[in-house]
């Protein structure tokens, strides 16, 4: 993540791909999310699912942890150059989930983060909110996931 200033409405960062697999989804779902059709194949065979299915906020979580390797990345990039690196704020939260396909274990999805819109924090001067549009596509590129999401980013102006 960059300064606020210095983030380009529109732009579109790839934050990586994950596979999903039997083991993962079932432990996702026996910490998380435990309902038949993420802890047992033939349970889920006896839902509309027809078999395993990931937790959608298994999905979700995954994002989470792409941006922000992604962003661990790219604050990285800048130490190397020996340019300053923004603090970052917490979220204040995340609207429109929607999970629009089951994932199933063998499938791998692509993360996807598009800044959408930014604007001053009213309250903190010294900060900008900043939304994006994060998406999961399949191998197809057909949308599985998609969510709006928001994150304090610090200002070079206050």
């Amino acid at each position: 993540m960059l300064f606020f200033e210095d983030i380009e409405i529109g732009a579109l960062t790839r934050l990586g791909s994950h596979r999903f697999n039997d083991a993962e989804i079932i432990a996702f779902a026996r910490a998380f999310d435990p309902q038949p059709f993420h802890l047992d194949a033939a349970a889920g065979a006896r839902t509309h699912f027809g078999g395993l299915v990931a937790s959608g906020w298994q999905a979700v979580a995954i994002s989470a942890r792409l941006r922000a390797q992604a962003c661990a990345r790219q604050h990285e990039a800048l130490r190397r150059e020996g340019k300053p690196v923004p603090r970052l704020g917490p979220s204040p939260g995340f609207k429109n989930l929607r999970w629009l396909r089951p994932v199933r274990p063998g499938d791998t999805l692509a993360f996807f983060s598009e800044v959408t819109a930014k604007k001053p924090s009213a309250s903190r001067p010294e900060w900008g909110l900043v939304f994006t549009h994060e998406t999961a596509t399949d191998p197809t590129g057909e949308l599985v996931l998609e969510f709006t999401n928001c994150v304090f980013v610090e200002r070079l102006e206050a």
